[in-house]
Formats: C-alpha cells, sequence, structure tokens
C-alpha cells in the first residue's frame, strides 16, 4: 500500500507532501495552527479566495515566539516591510516575532499618517526615514524616538 503523502486540515486546507516541499490548496493565509504562510504573488490576493502554493523544505523554520529570530527590512521607494529569519547575521538588530509585528504595524503607521509631523522642523519623507530606520534598528519606543528627534539626539 502506497505511503499517504496528502493531508486535509479541519479548515479543509489541503496539503500534497514531496520530497522538495508541499503543496497547500487553501483559501486562507497567514498564521496557521503554530505556523506562518505567506503568499509571494505577483496578483493582488484576497482572503477567501482558493489558492494553491508551494513551499520548499529549506524555506520552513521553527516558528520561536521567545527568541530573537527575526529582522525587517524596508523598501522605502515602495515602502514594503518585510519580516525575514536571520541566517545569522551578527549586524542585524533582531527582534521576537510579535514584537516585529509590532514594529511593522508602527513603521506603515509612520508610512500613511502625516499629522505626528507636523510637529518637526525636518520634511516628513525624510522624518520617516529616520523613524522608520530607528524602530528596526533598537528598542526604542515610536514615543522616545520622536522625543530624541525633538531634542536632537
Amino acid at each position: 500500500m502506497p505511503e499517504r503523502n496528502y493531508f486535509k486540515s479541519k479548515s479543509n486546507s489541503l496539503y500534497y507532501f514531496t520530497e522538495d516541499g508541499v503543496y497547500r490548496k487553501s483559501n486562507h493565509w497567514g498564521r496557521v495552527a503554530s505556523c506562518r504562510w505567506r503568499l509571494n504573488t505577483k496578483s493582488v490576493y484576497k482572503n477567501q479566495q482558493t489558492i494553491l502554493a508551494f513551499a520548499k523544505w529549506e524555506d520552513f523554520y521553527h516558528l520561536n515566539e521567545k527568541e530573537k529570530l527575526f529582522y525587517i527590512s524596508i523598501n522605502f521607494e515602495t515602502k514594503k516591510i518585510k519580516i525575514k529569519v536571520s541566517a545569522t547575521d551578527k549586524a542585524l538588530f533582531l527582534f521576537t516575532l510579535s514584537d516585529a509585528q509590532k514594529r511593522e504595524k508602527e513603521i506603515k503607521h509612520v508610512f500613511k499618517e502625516v499629522k505626528w509631523a507636523k510637529h518637526f522642523d525636518q520634511s516628513l519623507e525624510e522624518l520617516r526615514y529616520i523613524v522608520s530606520k530607528k524602530l528596526i534598528n533598537s528598542n526604542l519606543s515610536l514615543q522616545q524616538i520622536k522625543v530624541n528627534i525633538k531634542l536632537g539626539l
């Protein structure tokens, strides 16, 4: 009898396991049980659309909520923010996953809102750059960063 190489979850996601990785057919993505699935698509994705995706085994990593394993990268031209797993680069400022997600949310706020910047002397784009860089390279709160900029620190 052949080995079973598929699985259907309680939420009706289908998984097909191969030597190279796993295919997943689902209409929900993001945090799933004890792992996170992120779709890299060329088209706009909306939840509840059924999508078939493939992930290589080497792209999986243990989701450890307590260890600082994650860093944040920002493309300032497109204003895209990505949380990535450190590949042992000691120069990166690392966060736990939940802290990185909080920082990602704060950076999105910095990119989207304009009111917060009206009390500063720098241009909005310059402030966004400075604040975002400090958010991804320190444990300072957003409020502490703003106060430090105001004080010239």
